[in-house]
């Protein structure tokens, strides 16, 4: 990676040491995300953005309900995590402190205390799941910095000691590879980016009282969070899906506020090659409807974050901010903490028409391609190549994937996240042995089906073609490993036409003759011809028709239940309920070429 950090602004192949970095510590506080100017900047808002005071009274009538509500307590539901009780005291005490800031009045500042106090006594913030203790340790950094002037020294000491003892110790125990201790600091997930950033937080919350600890904290923080940030490169995407890039970058991007607030610097962190770009990555990795393309362990909440603001004005790309901007301007859209903290004016103006229709991201391997960006009923296709291997967390048996979706409906659909994945502590189970993980669980061919998960768990998918015109935009998907213990060469071109169809080409040359199963997952009635070689879906009174333009006489459409199949595994699991899957079983094939067309009629 040509990259290097920037110390006293010379470039260096080393990390900066803690003492460099604490040697522009800024006196006082608050100094974390924020600083003297922050009310100002947000009063300014709410008088000059005709939708932030409607945006604010949302905020502060949801903050008030807290005031009435018991501090949360020590609670492991799942045996293994303590993240739910961490998530609440951070977006609880944020929210109570912002509106103090702005409002004034004791109220606020005794429910956070009393939100913080109950912490602090926790007998940890449990380790062995490192991440609760980086966003518990976030959550108590902020309480003691944003709100210092108001603590007595008892009450700052508390805070003190927490941070020290519950979260700064035991990441340094980590930092030294102690027995027992996750390795997440070695990793290049999104655990990297969360822990680190919640720790290094802490050190410059109380870097003042415990500067030795602070140095080391902050050293080995960023030694360390270079290693999921590299991911980012070529073109900025997400490695882990939308749901995780939203929460690694959340993380990293409050790091990187937090050491230029603190520091004056962020030791040249954010120009680490692709990071500039990766706000284009929800913007692309979603669909008209905002809907994320949910590849492997997504949710399905709408797409923009309070980070493309960030990025927007930091890197002056007003297309990120816009889009946040125009999610908030929707009727039912809310800003939250973050939005009026980052908020950047830039992307009111922005004319999204201006866009590239179509995008690759390389690496990572995931590309789409979309007819408008001004149109809700727009036509628009995401798919999904790269590694099964990727970085061992969150993705699925799923390469050549896709998700599609035309007149405001998604037609072709992901069955989503398995919840039993996150529990395999309790239940026992193989990752792959869950019909959402597998093969048949996504919209790709299986062939001759078994107990295994249907790709090879180390497969890899490049995207060996991609181009983009305005009449056809082309790529072209090599599954050929994924698929080798069956297959010589198979491939997908995926094209859209005229910005109006969808056409997918796979061509297969088989090592013997196969039994093929192809398969596409619905929410819509399906309506098939007697023919079966067409078939129309159905939703919220508007159709897409799908055609058998090209294949063997073999390949029918038929349409089956989401379920596994009778040779799969079958634990307990998530029910597929409302979805079917438009299918073709086609025995004893040693080749094929099969063109299916997707038209919105």
């Amino acid at each position: 990676m040509d990259w290097k950090y920037i110390i006293d602004n010379v470039p260096s192949e080393e990390a900066p040491a803690g003492d460099q970095m604490l040697a522009s510590l800024k006196a006082g506080h608050p100094r974390i995300m924020i600083n003297e100017n922050t009310v100002t900047h947000v009063q300014h808002l709410l008088k000059t953005e005709s939708q932030a005071p409607r945006w604010y009274e949302h905020l502060k009538a949801e903050t008030d309900a807290i005031l009435i509500q018991p501090p949360s307590h020590y609670e492991i539901p799942d045996g293994k995590r303590l993240l739910a009780v961490s998530r609440a005291v951070k977006e609880r005490v944020r929210a109570l402190m912002f509106i103090h800031m702005l409002e004034g009045g004791d109220a606020y500042v005794d429910r956070v205390w009393a939100e913080i106090d109950v912490a602090c006594q926790f007998q940890d913030w449990n380790p062995s799941h490192f991440l609760d203790t980086a966003e518990m340790t976030y959550a108590v950094a902020m309480a003691y910095d944003w709100l210092f002037d108001q603590w007595s020294d008892d009450q700052r000491k508390v805070m003190r000691d927490a941070i020290v003892k519950k979260g700064l110790t035991p990441g340094m125990r980590t930092y030294r590879g102690e027995p027992g201790m996750n390795t997440w600091h070695k990793n290049h997930r999104n655990w990297n980016q969360v822990c680190n950033g919640g720790l290094s937080i802490g050190a410059l919350a109380i870097a003042d009282e415990e500067p030795e600890l602070a140095k080391k904290i902050l050293h080995e923080g960023i030694k360390s969070v270079p290693l999921p940030m590299v991911h980012y490169a070529p073109d900025g995407a997400g490695t882990e899906g939308a749901t995780y890039w939203d929460f690694g970058s959340r993380y990293n991007i409050l790091y990187l506020s937090s050491l230029e607030t603190a520091l004056g610097t962020d030791f040249g962190l954010s120009e680490i090659p692709g990071f500039k770009e990766s706000g284009q990555y929800q913007m692309y990795i979603s669909g008209p409807s905002r809907l994320p393309y949910d590849f492997g362990d997504c949710g399905m909440r709408r797409m923009g974050t309070a980070m493309h603001f960030w990025m927007g004005k930091r890197f002056a790309m007003p297309e990120y901010s816009w889009f946040r901007y125009s999610e908030l301007m929707r009727p039912d859209g809310f800003a939250n903490v973050l939005d009026f903290l980052w908020f950047d004016e830039s992307g009111r103006d922005f004319d999204p028409s201006t866009l590239a229709l179509d995008k690759l991201f390389r690496g990572a391997e995931v590309a789409a391609m979309r007819s408008s960006w001004t149109d809700e009923r727009a036509l628009a296709i995401g798919f999904q190549a790269g590694s099964n291997a990727n970085l061992k967390m969150h993705r699925h048996v799923d390469l050549g994937t896709f998700i599609l979706e035309a007149s405001g409906e998604r037609w072709i659909i992901e069955a989503g996240k398995e919840s039993e994945t996150y529990q395999l502590h309790q239940n026992k189970c193989e990752k792959w042995a869950f019909y959402r993980m597998r093969a048949e669980g996504h919209n790709i061919p299986l062939f001759n089906p078994d107990e295994r998960a249907g790709q090879k768990l180390d497969g890899v998918a490049p995207i060996t073609s991609f181009s983009s015109t305005p009449d056809l935009a082309t790529a072209v998907v090599d599954l050929s490993d994924p698929y080798g213990e069956y297959v010589h060469r198979l491939t997908r071109t995926f094209e859209m036409r005229n910005r109006s169809s969808v056409v997918l080409t796979e061509e297969m040359e088989a090592k013997d003759c196969l039994d093929v199963w192809w398969f596409l997952h619905t929410s819509a009635e399906i309506v098939q011809d007697s023919n079966l070689r067409e078939a129309k879906l159905m939703l919220n009174g508007k159709m897409l028709r799908i055609r058998i333009e090209d294949g063997s006489s073999s390949m029918k459409f038929d349409v089956m239940d989401a379920l596994p199949l009778s040779t799969s595994p079958n634990p307990d699991q998530a029910e597929n309920v409302g979805i079917k899957k438009l299918m073709i079983h086609a025995k004893g094939l040693s080749r094929y070429q099969l063109t299916v067309s997707f038209t919105p009629l």
